[in-house]
């Protein structure tokens, strides 16, 4: 998928070069501080939307957007998927490919930001990125990049924490409006695409981690025709 792939890993399967990431270094050292900080920063377990929404789903070709310590990854190989995560941080695959060898499960890592990512088009049969921090640019980059992804006849898998998009910019520097939310995607959606879920529903959490206070969910699943 990108060159990293054919790095030298580490014990974890976890290719270690750090030349190999591909995107914002300044992105990528963000994120591993903030995982660094933890020797675990989410649950452990998959996203309740992803486990709603997928469970009939067939099996095929997934990639895991923001894949973090690989809950969701893990919890869609246990299911036959054939799985691509991608994360711009190393501490977080390092964390999920080592989950991932102790399970005897098989992942592609891709270190790298989405928009910089090295992927083939069109051919996943399911997109998931649950609660990304992808931001948005006047090309709307990011948003396209998770259509292109999708197969024809597949599916793309957005769930987003509901009421932030509509918040204020905050004093620590946040602002909803530089992020891509599920809105955002479904403006780019044409003749190609199909809605089937584009709602607002309470959240199922997995039990601690980060993020355990958010209630409600926005959920955008849609279906390339063609």
């Amino acid at each position: 998928m990108t060159d990293d792939i054919a790095a030298r890993t580490s014990a974890s399967g976890f290719p270690v070069r750090s030349e190999g990431y591909v995107g914002d270094p300044a992105v990528r050292a963000e994120w591993d501080d903030r995982y660094a900080e933890r020797r675990q920063l989410w649950s452990g377990r998959p996203n309740g939307a992803l486990v709603a929404e997928a469970a009939g789903l067939a099996p095929g070709r997934v990639l895991d957007v923001g894949c973090g310590e690989g809950a969701d990854a893990l919890w869609l190989a246990r299911g036959g998927w054939d799985v691509t995560a991608l994360d711009v941080s190393g501490v977080a695959l390092e964390r999920a490919a080592g989950h991932a060898r102790d399970a005897g499960l098989s992942v592609r890592w891709v270190h790298a930001a989405l928009t910089e990512a090295v992927l083939p088009p069109a051919s996943f049969d399911l997109v998931s990125a649950q609660y990304p921090a992808l931001l948005r640019t006047p090309d709307a980059a990011a948003e396209r990049a998770l259509l292109a992804a999708v197969a024809p006849g597949g599916v793309l898998l957005l769930v987003h924490h509901a009421g932030m998009e509509t918040q204020q910019a905050h004093d620590s520097g946040f602002d909803p409006a530089d992020y891509v939310w599920p809105r955002t995607v479904a403006a780019l959606l044409d003749a190609d695409w199909s809605v089937e879920v584009d709602e607002r529903r309470p959240r199922v959490a997995p039990p601690g981690g980060a993020g355990a206070h958010h209630t409600d969910d926005l959920v955008l699943r849609v279906r390339r025709l063609r």
